[in-house]
């Protein structure tokens, strides 16, 4: 006899129906399982034959086979187990076989018939209810929370087969699981850590003010202890309070990658990731036998941090040059091509020198200029170009620390930074692709990054005495204008062409020693 079961699988962030079909042939005894299954698949014949004998079902002895179509596509993942149960007793007519296209049913069987949670619940909820002939999706209890996420879909979450079968025999022992989505977002929308816990480096500060509001790339150099990372941890709270769209899609990718917290229904902040210095290509970019989102997938929306930056390999480095400017990364594989997301703020600390103290006149560099000039070396100069803002962040004295801190709260910068972001978005309204200033093309800063004479003759000065590149001059102009921004002027004024350059002397003052 045969039984389909409709289920559901994911490729890439999206997902895609999946149609289970067990047969059930009068041969010797046999489990085959087709349609491209990796090893998780291939080893749910375990998992399912104990759970439906711990469930008080009988395991049929004969001939099983399940088919996962479509059967061109590789699948992987432990989430047809339930499916493949399902299909197996209904087969064998132990259960009706009534209503069964009506649900996209998933979750992972432990052997005494309980589930598991399952990756990429929410990716598979927001695709079914694209299907208007469903019913609802039936999971295990611990995705719940977020396969509701998908407003407008019933989700029916279950904790073990036998309960799965009971609802599936009778349609009303489990009530859909409701979630109020404006409310979890609110809830969601809190960060354990503040601005104004940074003490001092009110210069540093502002150079994070100026990078969040316009969604420039910065580099932190300073000694051992000055705080760069501290500061570089809470450039997310300042940054543009994500909308629901964009957390839905930062959830996504979290959850296929399987490292959305337990029982959390949304990420609702921005993401910080930082990887040690210590990580491959494909842990940066994304990649393996298996394709998996990497660290700038991950931090979609939110901030790369690399501490450590002349540490990291750098061929891992020079893959960062793609996403930067693409927003997206491409996996391929001979039997497959993914595109992830990928539209990161890059936020990078270092040390001006092996030794750290190059520069500090509290400490004495003990390092040659040779080994500066290799130690700055590794990180080349066309990455070191895509990044807007390099600021020097130097060691903080004992009267700051001693005291109270000082600034803004995460609230208040962030009230300027949305209201940056908004005369932004209002610019290039018309424009594609572009939703900050950081994205501006040459095309779009000659158009809206003009200047007057004063301002042209202090670049011409400062490009000619510092040596920037064009690249550079550019990003000075698009700096420029999130400065101005920022102050709700309409037009670049040579102050602000002041303030973007010294964001961009470390050069040649530093890099360059």
């Amino acid at each position: 006899m045969l039984a389909r079961i409709l289920s559901s699988a994911v490729l890439g962030i999206d997902a895609y129906i999946v149609e289970v079909e067990a047969d059930i042939t009068p041969m010797l005894p046999a489990f085959a399982t087709v349609g491209l299954p990796n090893e998780a698949v291939k080893e749910s014949k375990e998992r399912v034959m104990s759970a439906i004998k711990n469930s008080g079902f009988i395991f049929p002895n004969k001939k099983v086979t399940i088919n996962l179509a479509p059967a061109d596509v590789r699948k992987e993942g432990s989430a047809f187990d339930l499916p493949i149960a399902i299909g197996i007793l209904a087969a064998t007519g132990q259960i009706a076989r009534e209503n069964f296209d009506d649900y996209i049913i998933l979750g992972e069987l432990s052997l005494d018939g309980s589930l598991r949670p399952i990756r990429g619940s929410l990716c598979m909820a927001l695709q079914a209810r694209e299907h208007d002939n469903l019913k609802g999706m039936i999971l295990p209890q611990q995705n719940a929370k977020e396969a509701a996420m998908a407003k407008g879909l019933k989700i029916y979450p279950v904790e073990s087969l036998r309960q799965t079968i009971d609802f599936l025999e009778n349609g009303d022992s489990i009530k859909s699981f409701e979630i109020d989505i404006n409310e979890v977002f609110e809830k969601a929308l809190t960060y354990p850590i503040d601005f104004s816990d940074v003490k001092g480096q009110e210069h540093a500060k502002r150079a994070l003010e100026v990078a969040a509001a316009g969604g420039h790339n910065i580099i932190l150099i300073g000694p051992p202890g000055s705080g760069k990372t501290m500061l570089a941890k809470r450039l997310p709270t300042i940054l543009p309070t994500l909308t629901l769209d964009e957390a839905l899609e930062t959830t996504k990718i979290h959850s296929v990658a399987g490292l959305l917290p337990p029982d959390t229904a949304l990420i609702a902040i921005r993401p910080f990731r930082s990887p040690h210095h210590t990580i491959s290509d494909a842990g940066l970019i994304g990649g393996g036998r298996i394709p998996r989102p990497g660290e700038v997938s991950l931090s979609h929306h939110g901030v790369l941090f690399l501490d450590e930056m002349p540490e990291f390999h750098k061929d891992v480095l020079e893959v960062l040059r793609q996403p930067m400017e693409d927003g997206r990364v491409t996996i391929s594989r001979a039997t497959m091509s993914l595109t992830y997301p990928a539209q990161f703020m890059l936020a990078g600390a270092l040390n001006p020198c092996p030794c750290g103290y190059h520069g500090d006149p509290s400490h004495e560099c003990s390092c040659t200029p040779l080994q500066i000039q290799r130690y700055m070396g590794k990180i080349s100069g066309p990455l070191l170009d895509r990044i807007d803002i390099h600021i020097e962040v130097p060691a903080v004295k004992f009267k700051e620390l001693s005291g109270e801190p000082t600034g803004d709260s995460s609230e208040t910068v962030r009230k300027r930074v949305n209201a940056a972001r908004r005369i932004q978005q209002e610019r290039f309204k018309k424009e594609k692709k572009i939703f900050c200033n950081a994205h501006m093309e040459s095309k779009e800063i000659a158009k809206y990054c003009p200047i007057d004479d004063d301002s042209k003759e202090l670049l011409r000065q400062a490009i000619t005495q510092l040596g920037l590149s064009a690249r550079a001059y550019d990003r000075i102009l698009k700096v420029s204008r999130t400065i101005a921004d920022l102050e709700s002027a309409p037009d670049i004024l040579p102050q602000h062409i002041s303030e973007a350059i010294q964001y961009r002397s470390l050069d040649r003052n530093l890099w360059m020693t």
